[in-house]
């Protein structure tokens, strides 16, 4: 049976040279980074050149690099800690943001927090003129807009400049998780208009279990995590150095080609959607699937005939991996709450197929094959 492996959303395989990079720290390089003999002076300087190599990626300071477990603690920190240091009393997000923030707003609103929920558009971009109105409402009162890069469920994505600058008109600070979009597109920190961005290593063919945290200067929060001196005080806590070393290997391996990157994967995300409309009448896509869109995620709506229902699994058993929705929602069984704000009425099965720099043509014709064959079983010889 032919393995393909399109749901890479949820996560990435592990780029062969990141391992490489990380074997040594698991094997001769194990001392404590705080350390301050040879051993732990070995892994401090690990950790510090990897804030190096990232802030370099990004056009920032090395001191605006918070290593994390990754993107749920760093937007946990976020939210959380705008509200505890810096006076933040509104919250201006989306209905469709990562659970990470979505809720972490809610538990906000129920401790006396204003949660502004953003009307969207159709294919689940920001409405600006009622980000505008609620910016001016709120003016002076403390406010954070958080809006993700790109979504993870559907590929829509916002401008960070357009957002980020209407912010900055009205003195409201402006988070974005990057977690779907960090080492797919490059970054200019220094000059977009966004106080903190969150990623996750995992994302872009690094390591599970570290992420990082972006913090302009002058807009600095607090330890949410205390106990010792690590990341600057900001996170207290022995170092995953491996990880953090293998996050920063990833993303300059991620960074050193992205337009080759994105060229190979938007062609297989065009030519699925192609094969798609070619053979399975009635399919539709969700958010925006232009060339605009997160360039990795193709979110599909099947027709609803009896079949959609179990696509996702008889797709399984075919040797497929995709997915409903988010992975981190697939064992809730209470469905996508992205396509549920956008689409209520809309039937039919959706997957979210997402691809890597790893993927091919071949792998794209396969699946369209495959789900062929599930839609119209009359046309499988006998």
């Amino acid at each position: 049976m032919k393995k393909v492996y399109f749901d890479n959303a949820a996560t990435t395989p592990l780029a062969p040279e990141v391992f490489d990079a990380m074997l040594p720290f698991m094997r001769e390089h194990f001392g404590n980074p705080s350390a301050i003999h040879g051993y732990g002076r070995k892994t401090r300087a690990a950790i510090e050149q990897a804030r190096r190599t990232v802030a370099a990626q990004l056009n920032c300071a090395p001191g605006e690099i918070i290593f994390t477990s990754g993107g749920t603690e760093a937007d946990n920190m976020v939210l959380n800690g705008v509200v505890r240091d810096l006076g933040v009393k509104h919250i201006v997000t989306s209905p469709i943001e990562h659970h990470a923030v979505e809720l972490t707003a809610e538990q906000l609103g129920k401790s006396g927090v204003k949660i502004h929920w953003l009307r969207l558009e159709a294919d689940g971009k920001p409405d600006m003129a009622h980000l505008e109105e609620l910016l001016k409402a709120t003016k002076g009162e403390g406010v954070l807009v958080s809006f993700m890069h790109a979504n993870n469920e559907i590929g829509t994505r916002i401008d960070l400049h357009a957002v980020g600058g209407l912010c900055r008109t009205y003195g409201a600070l402006f988070h974005s998780d990057t977690v779907q979009t960090m080492g797919h597109y490059r970054f200019d920190l220094a000059n977009t208009p966004v106080d903190y961005i969150t990623c996750a290593a995992h994302k872009f063919h690094g390591p599970k279990g570290v992420g990082f945290l972006y913090m302009r200067n002058g807009a600095n929060i607090k330890a949410a995590i205390v106990g010792g001196s690590q990341e600057r005080n900001m996170r207290a806590g022995t170092e995953n150095i491996y990880g953090i070393v293998g996050l920063a290997k990833a993303l300059e391996l991620a960074t050193e080609d992205v337009e080759g990157h994105q060229r190979h994967v938007q062609a297989l995300k065009d030519l699925m959607k192609k094969r798609l409309q070619e053979e399975i009448p009635g399919v539709g896509f969700n958010g925006d699937s232009s060339a605009d869109s997160l360039y990795t995620v193709l979110s599909v709506c099947f027709p609803e005939d009896g079949k959609s229902e179990m696509l996702i699994y008889n797709l399984d058993i075919e040797g497929i991996a995709c997915s409903g929705g988010s992975a981190c929602s697939s064992g809730s069984n209470k469905g996508s709450h992205v396509l549920g704000a956008l689409y209520p009425e809309r039937p039919g099965g959706n997957i979210r197929f997402s691809f890597s720099r790893y993927s091919t043509k071949e792998e794209v014709e396969h699946v369209v094959g495959v789900l062929k064959r599930i839609f119209e079983p009359s046309l499988v010889k006998a």
